[in-house]
């Protein structure tokens, strides 16, 4: 445990923000989970939901819960599992 003042809010602040941080990702793998199930069975709203999920991961990287390069990789993959079906 941090002895300083400063250091005793931070460990505060950190687990504060792992919790937040958290939610975010989980809510993220959702959304991809539902885009990718989208692609496999293809209907009516599946450009709505590629778009949402590329949105989310836009999203996502500039709030900095996935790493920029992280979520280009996924979004081009979205993009190739999209053309694929054509």
């Amino acid at each position: 445990m941090p002895n300083f003042k400063s250091a005793i809010k931070r460990v505060r602040i950190n687990e504060k923000k792992a919790v937040a941080n958290k939610s975010k990702r989980s809510e993220l793998r959702t959304v991809l989970k539902k885009a990718n199930l989208s692609l496999e069975a293809p209907a009516a709203d599946t450009p709505d939901v590629i778009k949402a999920a590329q949105a989310r991961l836009d999203k996502a990287a500039a709030k900095g819960y996935l790493h920029k390069n992280a979520a280009a990789r996924r979004k081009s993959r979205l993009a190739k599992a999209v053309n694929k079906l054509g």
